[in-house]
């Protein structure tokens, strides 16, 4: 009987200790930014919560509101993990250049999403065909501290303009349709995905058109050479036929470079196998592939990431 006890009891023991790792996995907290409400980056980080806390035994993502600079300047000083961030801010937050005070030295590349479009969104009664016939009209875009509004700053300078030129108004998406409705505002400048939710919405109320920025560029590139052409195709938007030249970046996904290596690594892989589901929230994901989340944007990738871009084929630069 005693030989019969002693081994159950130490079958139990196997047992627990078999199970016990599973059952005390270790707790991880991270804290990602994301971006005003009406923009993309909400439900896109709400779906990255869902899959990373999947695959993570223990993880738990606590979402948070941000904005393009706003997120670099949180990783930088240690108020969040992970966040998603615009090329051409990332950039000039590694340099030091304005908007940020210094180079930021805490901020790896995760994975580069999709293409960014900077679209000015003007009444189609307000009689404006160019940046320069904003002059002393009313202009919403994003607030402070948001990539959308810097970009709106900077294209503005390029055509000799400043925010004193015109009726500026620094709100969210929502509050930016409302200001277009009622005419408090004829122009309303944002950078985010096509096509945007708040476009369609103002669409759906007061014809709109989008201002042509081709001309832009070369001014653009003076301030960061990271800007681009891209073209929102025509009937993108109701009762806008013509495709259109807008100011393009890229969206990415950036981390504290102190994130433990194996979990950026598995947040890196989950995203690169789980790219329908993510292309559900934005199009401009589909048939993303790794070596197409590896670009080199300028920004060194953080070691988890490079380890499975390595895997998949890819070298990338570290930091």
């Amino acid at each position: 009987m005693k030989r019969h006890t002693t081994a159950a009891v130490l079958a139990l023991g196997i047992a627990v200790a078999i199970a016990t790792p599973a059952a005390s996995q270790e707790k991880r907290d991270i804290r990602l930014m994301t971006g005003p409400q009406g923009g993309v980056w909400v439900p896109l980080g709400g779906q990255l919560k869902d899959l990373w806390e999947k695959a993570i035994p223990g993880l738990s993502v606590l979402s948070l509101p941000g904005a393009g600079i706003a997120n670099v300047r949180g990783l930088e000083e240690g108020k969040a993990d992970v966040g998603f961030g615009n090329s051409i801010s990332t950039v000039d937050a590694l340099a030091g250049r304005e908007p940020f005070n210094k180079p930021h030295k805490n901020v790896c590349n995760i994975a580069t999403l999709y293409p960014q479009y900077y679209q000015l969104v003007v009444r189609a009664d307000a009689n404006i065909n160019s940046v320069a016939d904003l002059k002393g009209k009313g202009v919403t875009t994003q607030q402070r501290g948001n990539t959308g509004e810097l970009i709106t700053k900077q294209l503005l300078q390029v055509h000799g303009l400043t925010y004193n030129d015109v009726k500026m108004s620094f709100v969210s998406y929502t509050d930016s349709v409302s200001q277009m409705q009622d005419g408090h505002a004829v122009a309303f400048g944002l950078g985010t995905a096509i096509p945007a939710g708040s476009v369609m919405d103002l669409a759906s109320a007061r014809d709109i058109k989008l201002v042509d920025l081709s001309s832009s560029l070369a001014g653009m590139k003076k301030l960061n050479p990271g800007y681009t052409l891209v073209t929102v195709p025509g009937k993108t938007y109701p009762k806008n036929d013509k495709d259109v030249q807008v100011i393009g970046y890229a969206t990415h996904l950036v981390a504290s470079c102190n994130l433990p290596e194996d979990v950026v690594y598995t947040m890196t892989k989950t995203i690169a196998q789980n790219i329908p589901q993510l292309a559900l929230l934005n199009k401009a994901m589909t048939g993303l592939t790794p070596k197409q989340m590896a670009e080199d944007i300028g920004i060194p990738f953080h070691k988890g990431a490079a380890r499975f871009y390595k895997e998949s084929g890819v070298n990338v630069v570290t930091n």
